[in-house]
């Protein structure tokens, strides 16, 4: 396996007169993740992460059966990606992670109740998540969504508050997933440094109230290659502040490039730092939508991301009448995340529509549940 990995390392995949090739050189490059810097990208002269040059061409060439974006995939996530991060994922404590026996605990994502949140004549707001979470759905353990209380990221009276009700209720803070303050990643240098401030604030919050991470995305623009060093600069800034006060900033696969999990992996090898990590969607791996929508396998690219997981993210929109999520088989993917040695915290977080919210709430959590009971006996 090992000779394997160290041929693949500076695997290159281009295509000539309507061909896949895979080029693997007979002398591997000195960089430990130089594959995910060539795959896909056969201009590049030298490694994006070590900066050794390219091999010498001096290469087997062996044709590949699958369409090129397909066998990037499958290359990249199974092989140069999962199987040489191993080092960052020894690196990583996943968060929540403890030494009983179940096989990972469940945590519920504001997000599941969005509309619940927007609906005034509900009555109901972010102050009331922790005891509605506790109360309604018996889970003990809370991901915040910024939006639902933007304006009181410096109010220490209502965060002070906040804190006080999940104590009252004995419910724990975990992260809070940070929208609308820009792209960490924009091909601006001052705002993508505007955007990096504009995230300190939410540090500061987490930090208040408990929690171990912000969840932040890598929006970006540009080229493949671009968008990678304008989204590790911006992370790596705001993660050198976030390391002050030991909160980490991890990046959800959450539209554009950061849906591709292989790029996502190069963005965090890139940074290399131990507070800055993923937060694995199984549900968010469209590179683009529309009439050519553009997905990345989602089994795949939760196996690139989670040698880098601080957080999970149990994406549930329909379920058939046997309770298992149409989209996703959990079982399986379950088995990727905990095969990872990940035994923490996997957040809820419906977003169907076919059922109330609190009814896909409880739907995903028994679906949890039971496969978690399954992998208990295993």
């Amino acid at each position: 396996m090992a000779a394997a990995l160290a041929l693949i390392c500076s695997a290159v995949v281009c295509g000539h007169l309507g061909f896949d090739f895979l080029w693997m050189p007979l002398r591997r490059c000195t960089g430990e993740l130089c594959s995910s810097s060539f795959i896909g990208n056969a201009s590049v002269s030298e490694c994006l992460l070590c900066h050794t040059p390219r091999p010498p061409l001096n290469f087997q060439v062996l044709p590949t059966m699958l369409p090129r974006r397909h066998f990037l995939q499958s290359l990249a996530a199974t092989t140069a990606v999962a199987g040489l991060a191993g080092s960052r994922m020894l690196a990583h404590a996943h968060e929540g992670h403890d030494h009983d026996h179940a096989p990972f605990k469940i945590s519920l994502a504001e997000w599941s109740l969005h509309r619940t949140l927007r609906d005034d004549s509900v009555g109901i707001t972010n102050m009331d998540f922790p005891k509605v979470a506790k109360e309604q759905f018996g889970i003990d353990a809370i991901e915040y969504v910024n939006q639902f209380f933007k304006d009181k990221a410096r109010d220490e009276k209502y965060l002070t508050d906040l804190k006080g009700r999940c104590s009252d209720n004995g419910v724990k803070s975990l992260l809070i997933m940070v929208d609308g303050e820009g792209r960490l990643g924009d091909p601006n240098k001052e705002a993508r440094a505007k955007a990096v401030e504009n995230h300190h604030q939410w540090v500061d919050a987490a930090k208040f109230l408990g929690c171990h991470s912000i969840r932040v995305n890598a929006a970006s623009g540009g080229s493949y290659l671009e968008q990678i060093k304008y989204a590790a600069d911006g992370l790596s800034q705001l993660s050198e502040y976030a390391a002050k006060q030991d909160i980490n900033v991890i990046v959800e696969n959450h539209g554009g490039l950061s849906s591709n999990g292989a790029w996502l992996a190069v963005v965090m090898e890139r940074v290399g730092m131990d507070n800055c990590g993923t937060l694995p969607d199984f549900g968010n791996f469209f590179i683009s939508r529309g009439k050519n929508a553009d997905e990345f396998d989602r089994y795949h690219g939760v196996q690139a991301l989670m040698p880098y997981a601080k957080a999970v993210s149990a994406k549930t929109h329909d379920f058939d009448d046997q309770g298992n999520e149409k989209n996703t088989d959990y079982f399986k993917m379950m088995k990727i995340v905990t095969d990872f040695g990940y035994n923490g915290y996997v957040g809820i977080e419906y977003e169907g529509g076919g059922l109330s919210e609190a009814e896909g709430i409880k739907a995903s959590k028994k679906l949890l549940e039971r496969v978690r009971d399954e992998m208990a006996k295993a």
